[in-house]
């Protein structure tokens, strides 16, 4: 299952995801990657202007919780406490075993 709720939105506002991806200046199959990929900040708040809505509505249903993470110019998103939690530990350990 996907972890985002695109091609379902797009069903709900009654267009197509080719239609979508001309909204925002995607290519479909730019589109199908993002949908099923890590995508960007910014490609997700395309995606989200094109539908409408908010960027937290992209996700699955599933929680409230949804958190960006930008370092090294890689975004990480996290879709529970538990795992940003873990994340920001690897980081303590990563930094204690370079210092």
């Amino acid at each position: 299952m996907s972890k985002f709720r695109i091609l379902e939105l797009c069903k709900e506002k009654g267009i197509t995801q080719k239609d979508l991806a001309e909204r925002i200046g995607m290519t479909p199959v730019g589109l199908a990657k993002a949908a099923s990929g890590n995508p960007t900040v910014e490609t997700l708040e395309k995606i989200a202007a094109g539908l409408g809505v908010e960027v937290v509505e992209l996700f699955a249903k599933g929680g409230d919780f949804v958190a960006f993470v930008r370092r090294d110019g890689i975004t990480h998103t996290f879709d529970t406490e538990d795992a940003l939690i873990d994340y920001v530990e690897g980081l303590k350990t990563d930094k204690g075993a370079r210092g």
